[in-house]
């Protein structure tokens, strides 16, 4: 766990949080992977939350998807619409909730 979080070394994430980021998506990924097909997990984590970013701003944390998520999954897993969003809404929400809780930050009410 880093030893207390910085918002202005956040903004260098990668080079002074890198281990906490990862060790937050991993997280989160393994919470998705065992409520939710499998298939359909893998597949929004290696074509969507791949290229997605988080960044924490006015206190906090948020991940920015990459545009068109939809239709990067398109193809790879057969899953309709409705299903894919709930599942993306709550996986971004499990990685936002496992930042707070990885970095030791309290989240917002």
């Amino acid at each position: 766990m880093a030893d207390e979080f910085d918002p202005e070394k956040f903004e260098d994430k990668y080079a002074n949080y890198f281990n906490e980021l990862q060790r937050a998506y991993k997280n989160a990924f393994n919470q998705m992977n065992d409520r939710y097909d499998s298939e359909l997990i893998h597949g929004i984590d290696q074509t969507v939350l791949n290229e997605s970013e988080p960044f924490y701003e006015d206190g906090e944390f948020r991940v920015e998807l990459p545009e068109n998520p939809r239709e990067r999954i398109r193809g790879v897993v057969p899953v309709d619409d409705e299903t894919f969003e709930e599942t993306l809404d709550e996986y971004v929400d499990r990685i936002e909730t496992e930042l707070y809780r990885t970095l030791g930050v309290d989240r917002p009410e």
